[in-house]
């Protein structure tokens, strides 16, 4: 009779197997706020890896006064960020507002993010106050008692610093793995699922943004960048002066997701390589020196790529009230922006009270001066560009887009501007 040595020494025996770990039923809340903007489908795919299921991740709603009077009011904390003030009424609405209750309040401190700049600046970390907001909001739902524990929640606050991969899995198997039962290992994996997950939406909106700006190169048609931080995309911070404007019927990009294509960045900043003035197309460091901060950085990128993309014949620069990241950019972009005659535009000090009629009129004035110049902008900057545009074109006869240039060529000197 043989003997089922095999067996009985390889066999996987019940006794030892790991725990199933089922989070299917966790409901973690996200607030809605700051720099999740830009990273949030990070936070989806981490925990969607995690076996949390997709319905049960709960965003806040974008920022509203309603908001703030219903959830966050008596909450309050000192703070003269308007953005962060504002995340007492995102998490008094995932606490108190919700139907089913939330098991987790997850508010990550970002310390760093990924940027398209990465590796060609100094580095990409976030502003200090956006990154110890979650702390600092904490601190008003817990100073008479603590709001969590009677709600039966745990606040998550994982400091992470997002802009270096290699910290990362690390930085939150050590905050979370009590909270969610983690090991190392299914945390990188969980870790690579949110990073890929960015990517893809990354990618994704990039590549919209490719294709608007082919269709203003078909169509001679002029479109807006707006120069922001990533939650002036909330409704209540930024208060759709970008959506009033594409009303109008001009296409609007956002800096967060223009398109790095090597075509086309090449073909923009072809002069400026070639004269030495930069190493490669993402680098600033010909008008940014102190390149750390990340949405700073991109800022003033951004404000280069208008600076010299044809069909971008305006800017939009949003900023919220006292920011003190933002006040030293704000003469730096301007110039950058209006030295090739490109329309900017500045809409500072954004705070939950700014009339909305005074908005109304100053969009109607934008509408006015991009009607009555984007022709002339669009063959200017042409004329400094070589003809050998990455973007599709209409016809291979003399189209539209070279009539334009060729008409701005005669009348002004062949040469870029130099943006120092």
């Amino acid at each position: 009779m043989p003997i089922p040595i095999l067996q009985t020494w390889f066999a996987k025996k019940h006794s030892a197997a790991p725990p199933i770990k089922d989070r299917s039923q966790l409901r973690v809340g996200i607030p809605k706020v700051l720099n999740i903007w830009s990273t949030h489908q990070f936070w989806v795919g981490f925990l969607k890896a995690l076996g949390i299921s997709p319905e049960n991740i709960i965003f806040s709603s974008d920022t509203s006064e309603e908001q703030g009077r219903e959830f966050g009011k008596g909450r309050g904390t000192v703070d003269c960020c308007y953005p962060v003030k504002c995340m007492s009424g995102h998490y008094g609405e995932l606490i108190f507002g919700q139907k089913k209750k939330i098991n987790i309040l997850l508010s990550p401190m970002i310390h760093s993010l990924p940027s398209i700049l990465h590796g060609h600046v100094v580095d990409t970390v976030t502003c200090t106050r956006v990154m110890a907001g979650p702390e600092n909001i904490k601190a008003g739902f817990m100073k008479e008692n603590d709001v969590f524990v009677e709600n039966g929640i745990v606040y998550a606050s994982p400091f992470v610093s997002l802009g270096d991969r290699q910290l990362v899995s690390g930085q939150l198997y050590t905050s979370l793995k009590d909270i969610l039962n983690l090991d190392p290992d299914e945390t990188e994996r969980a870790v690579q699922a949110g990073y890929q997950a960015l990517e893809n939406f990354t990618t994704r909106a990039r590549q919209r943004s490719r294709e608007i700006l082919a269709w203003c190169a078909q169509n001679q048609k002029p479109c807006i960048l707006v120069l922001a931080r990533p939650y002036h995309m909330d409704t209540g911070i930024g208060h759709e002066i970008e959506a009033e404007l594409q009303a109008h019927g001009y296409p609007i990009l956002w800096l967060q997701y223009l398109p790095g294509d090597a075509d086309l960045m090449n073909w923009l900043f072809a002069e400026d390589m070639r004269k030495g003035r930069i190493k490669t197309p993402f680098d600033i460091s010909d008008v940014w020196t102190s390149s750390y901060s990340s949405n700073t950085n991109e800022i003033m990128w951004g404000a280069k790529v208008a600076a010299r993309c044809p069909w971008i014949t305006c800017v939009i620069r949003l900023s919220s009230y006292e920011c003190g990241m933002d006040q030293p950019t704000y003469t730096p972009t301007q110039k950058i922006v209006e030295a090739t005659g490109t329309l900017f535009f500045k809409f500072g000090d954004l705070d939950s009270t700014k009339p909305a009629g005074s908005i109304k009129i100053r969009v109607e004035t934008i509408v006015h001066y991009l009607a009555k110049y984007s022709g002339s902008i669009i063959g200017r900057k042409l004329s400094w560009l070589s003809a050998d545009c990455p973007l599709p074109r209409t016809s291979r006869e003399r189209t539209p887009t070279r009539a334009m240039a060729d008409e701005a060529r005669a009348a002004e000197p062949k040469q870029l501007v130099v943006l120092h």
